[in-house]
């Protein structure tokens, strides 16, 4: 996400780092490609004008002129700047209620259906609590369908009824919730092409009547500044209290992001980060403008290690390594670890200096990947835990059972075998590094 965008800022602020004084005259043309930046990136043009102004006034600020690293200052400026044009700091959803009580709503098309699915397990995973869906679309063609199937995915059950009005279907998933002790109610109402008053009407008689904590608006980032449009159109109907941006990771400018919370007020809580079920996120202003700009995001990152991977076994590989005991079924165990965590490339991504390391380009097969551990579920245990013992014979066995080559198998035992000695020379204190 934001990839054209953050590729253009960091080259404009690449040039300011190296100055020793930083003056009107040397900071104008920067100055130009960061507005040519952020209006390709379909921001604004009102936001970018107050950016760039705001930004171009603090660098001439006796603070920066009197500061040793007046080009390290002005990239922190950018990046301030940034985080407030964000929303300043990240806008906690209120999940306070017995139960608490999330309205969905949004155009046709904008992903208002998966989304609440993401959410569901999203709230799930990190609060531990029982949420409930409720299909209150009743007028898409196999609306409902789809989040009874979203609910069997995830195994989160869905509340629908054969009715025709969306309020008292609503009035009585409340009802069905409390007698049977869910925390969380998410529902999903009906969308239209445009907004028009049949809609509104509903989606106010359904608030008025559940009362939801929150009222979240899911908007298809991809629709540019249209999106400002629509999001003014239901605030001036409903209470806004949020945004979902959908579609973030796709081929978007990313340019509403960075207009919503200036023009509108209302805060982005959470963006689309994948198709799949968890690929969705909390939204954090300050890492988002921190990755816009190849800072990095290791917060996220760490974040995402915790909820992925099993600390006891982690604890128990590290040990291993450590002892010079790593074997293939403990390669095994890695690599499923790391597949919980998601596409690698996204990880590496949030890396500080990524960019400069060549890391925010590597594309890694998830094929590749398959095949690998193919070769490895080919082999017996005794084979995974002494690899030594696999020669000619055994190595042709473990290709064909793997649908694989014996070529391969012999690259993922050299690959394997220098990771070991990697491993011990770490371990020894011994690896040294060519720089």
């Amino acid at each position: 996400m934001f990839e054209t965008l953050g590729d253009r800022l960091q080259n404009a602020l690449h040039k300011i780092k190296g100055y020793g004084k930083i003056t009107e005259d040397n900071i104008s043309d920067m100055m130009r490609e960061i507005r040519l930046a952020l209006l390709e990136a379909d921001v604004n043009y009102k936001v970018v004008k107050e950016f760039t102004n705001t930004v171009k006034e603090k660098a001439l600020g006796e603070e920066v002129q009197s500061s040793i690293n007046p080009g390290d200052l002005f990239v922190k400026i950018v990046k301030d700047e940034l985080t407030s044009l964000l929303g300043g700091e990240s806008s906690p959803l209120n999940i306070d209620g017995d139960p608490a009580i999330l309205m969905l709503v949004g155009l046709q098309g904008s992903g208002k259906t998966t989304t609440i699915g993401k959410l569901s397990n999203l709230l799930r995973k990190k609060h531990s609590k029982k949420p409930l869906l409720v299909a209150c679309d009743i007028y898409r063609p196999a609306a409902i369908d789809q989040l009874i199937q979203i609910g069997k995915q995830l195994n989160i059950p869905v509340y629908h009824e054969d009715s025709k009005d969306a309020v008292k279907i609503s009035e009585n998933a409340i009802k069905y919730a409390k007698e049977n002790n869910y925390d969380y109610v998410l529902i999903d109402t009906a969308g239209r092409l445009h907004i028009d008053e049949a809609l509104m009407e509903e989606l106010e008689n359904i608030r008025t009547n559940v009362t939801p904590n929150e009222i979240l608006l899911v908007i298809d980032s991809m629709m540019g500044q249209d999106a400002i449009n629509v999001i003014t159109g239901f605030n001036d109907k409903l209470p806004l209290t949020g945004v979902v941006l959908t579609k973030l990771d796709g081929d978007t400018r990313g340019g509403v992001a960075l207009s919503v919370r200036y023009l509108t007020n209302i805060p982005i809580k959470f963006i689309g980060t994948s198709e799949k079920l968890d690929g969705i996120d909390y939204f954090d202003p300050e890492r988002m403008a921190g990755r816009i700009l190849g800072m990095g995001d290791i917060v996220s990152l760490v974040e995402k290690a915790q909820e992925a991977i099993d600390e006891k076994e982690a604890e128990k590989t590290a040990k291993r390594m450590q002892s010079g005991k790593f074997d293939l079924e403990d390669f095994l165990s890695t690599m499923k670890q790391i597949k919980k965590l998601g596409p690698l490339e996204n990880l590496m991504k949030l890396i500080p200096g990524a960019k400069k390391m060549g890391l925010n380009n590597i594309n890694i097969d998830p094929k590749q990947m398959a095949r690998v551990e193919a070769i490895v579920l080919s082999m017996t245990v005794q084979e995974r835990r002494h690899p030594e013992i696999i020669k000619s014979s055994r190595k042709t066995r473990i290709a064909n059972g793997s649908g694989t080559s014996v070529q391969e198998v012999n690259r993922l035992l050299q690959q394997f075998d220098q990771m070991k000695k990697m491993m011990k020379q770490m371990t020894n204190g011994n690896l040294k590094f060519p720089f």
